[in-house]
């Protein structure tokens, strides 16, 4: 136990002296400093000492690390050798594996999405299927992360047993290299138009993009969509790298600023453009982040481009991965990045936190002018110079999704559909008047921030003032509210059938197909479509 106790303690003494290698503190920090670690290897060495049953020293570091890390940002983390790899993997987009999106539950591995022609898909797995054994092993039983388990070398077979519509099933994948497409899809659109969708900012982002982007200037395209909306960012190099294929050498794309120098930097593009001239226009949504919002708040500030959609997520948080010792990585934010005009779009302020703890959402923005002088904020993301109504996320719309009823619902669709191509599938209203049984039936519920304010006034009421008649007036308002969520399946229909229909159209093409999709019926494609085809509106919104 002493030789495993040395070694985790090194973990957070090595972090603190990475950390003060490249600060500036002054005296008064580094005896602070050492004072706190010397009085938690001491607890620590006690504890796992004198405690009166057997201790795992490594769980205890790993609670105490996690715990410390959570009163900064989440993206500040601790990442031990698995978690390592799964970011270089994320980085460097290919992988060995089964080829499919799983998702992981205390007793089960869900498949999520199997991708087209990858082992998994070749097995015979389908989104929804239920995984309860790899090899001999119960999921159930195993106490990690069980989808590791999926992972091998190439040409490995894994047996797995789940369950699919109620039938328990046995299925051998044989494992393969899964490449990661930053560019999954890209497309012509009429004679004129090319569209490109950008899902990732991995190692390969710029290098497709821009693949793509010349195949569809060969191929006539002139004017170009190019689709950020979900993507939630990743390599800072890459979004220079895919701003620079649309703006000169030498522009200035991102500063970031830190209290430490040497994180302080300018980011310029370096390499000369494919066209600086052609017509773009950028779809973002809410889940568009990090390296989407320097490409699209980069571009948007330098006039090169229209946005559409709506608000980005707000990440204006650098992170770098720090070495420690063990394989171990401390992944730390280090700086804030600000767009070509000096503003930072941060959304939310993880060092004021609300009485329940919650990072604060930034309310009051800063005016900022582009190149041209239009006028734009920071904040709260990137704000669209052309919101569409539809690409809006809302709180129910949201709920269905966290709660994975949109993904059951689209399952047992698929069970009960044939489906032959992709031009005759329309989700009717008697299918959404279906889909609203289905909530109705399933156990989905969700709270509402009234609701909330008014249990917690229930909660601490003051009994001079709260007589019983206040009470179930407050009891009444909660029900109409409950009333009204059913109510709000029809007012957010347009939003809810939409994520209804891409989760479907996955099930029977794949995410190809859901681009096939997107192409005839997405209402963001259409309006850049359309924008795109009116110059004189175009040029006056960036002039």
């Amino acid at each position: 136990m002493k030789t495993i106790l040395k070694k985790r303690i090194l973990i957070p003494v090595l972090a603190v002296t990475l950390f003060l290698a490249g600060s500036s503190f002054v005296k008064s920090d580094f005896f602070e400093i050492a004072k706190q670690i010397e009085i938690f290897t001491t607890l620590f060495k006690e504890l796992n000492m004198n405690y009166v049953d057997k201790t795992n020293p490594a769980e205890l570091m790993d609670t105490a690390i996690k715990n410390m890390l959570e009163d900064l940002d989440p993206y500040t983390t601790f990442l031990n050798e698995q978690d390592v790899e799964t970011y270089r993997i994320n980085n460097a987009g290919e992988y060995s594996g089964i080829g499919a999106l799983v998702r992981s539950f205390e007793d089960k591995l869900l498949i999520v999405e199997p991708y087209k022609d990858y082992p998994a898909d070749k097995a015979g797995l389908k989104a929804g299927d239920e995984i309860l054994k790899i090899g001999d092993i119960k999921v159930s039983d195993f106490k990690d992360n069980a989808s590791e388990l999926l992972k091998g070398a190439n040409d490995t077979s894994v047996d797995v047993t789940y369950i699919r519509q109620g039938d328990t099933k046995t299925t051998t994948i044989t494992r393969g290299a899964v490449e990661v497409d930053a560019v999954p899809f890209y497309q012509m659109i009429g004679d004129k138009t090319g569209y490109i969708v950008l899902s990732k900012f991995n190692a390969k982002a710029s290098g497709q993009t821009k693949d793509a982007l010349v195949d569809l200037k060969g191929k006539g395209a002139e004017k170009i969509i190019l689709d950020l909306r979900d993507n939630p960012g990743g390599l800072l190099s890459e979004a220079i790298n895919v701003t620079n294929l649309f703006v000169d050498k030498g522009e200035l794309i991102v500063t970031t600023k830190s209290k430490v120098k040497k994180f302080n930097s300018e980011y310029r593009t370096r390499n000369s453009p494919v066209d600086t001239e052609i017509p773009l226009v950028i779809l973002v949504n809410g889940n568009s982040a990090s390296a989407s919002e320097i490409v699209s708040g980069g571009l948007q500030d330098l006039d090169r481009a229209v946005i559409m959609g709506a608000r980005s997520y707000g990440k204006g948080l650098v992170q770098r991965p720090l070495k420690l010792t063990y394989g171990t990585q401390l992944k730390v934010t280090i700086s804030r990045y600000y767009t070509p005009s000096g503003r930072c779009i941060q959304s939310l302020d993880y060092w004021h936190r609300d009485e329940d703890g919650n990072a604060v959402k930034m309310t009051t923005f800063n005016d900022f002018t582009t190149r041209n002088g239009r006028k734009v904020q920071d904040g709260g993301g990137v704000l669209p110079d052309i919101e569409i109504t539809s690409a809006k996320a809302n709180e129910l719309t949201m709920a269905l999704l966290n709660n994975h009823i949109v993904f059951d619902y689209a399952t047992k669709y698929y069970y009960t559909h044939k489906m032959q191509d992709l031009d005759s599938f329309t989700f009717s209203e008697s299918d959404y008047q279906d889909f609203k049984t289905y909530v109705s039936k399933s156990d989905f519920s969700y709270e509402t921030e009234t609701e909330k304010v008014l249990k917690k006034a229930m909660t601490d009421r003051e009994e001079v003032i709260f007589n019983d008649a206040i009470e179930n007036d407050f009891k009444t308002l909660l029900l109409d509210i409950e009333k009204s969520k059913v109510a709000a399946l029809e007012d957010f229909q347009k939003e809810i059938q939409q994520k209804l229909e891409d989760e479907i159209v996955k099930r029977y093409f794949y995410r190809e197909g859901l681009y096939d999709y997107y192409l005839k019926n997405d209402e963001a494609i259409l309006a850049a479509t359309g924008l795109l085809g009116d110059e004189g509106k175009y040029f006056g919104i960036l002039k």
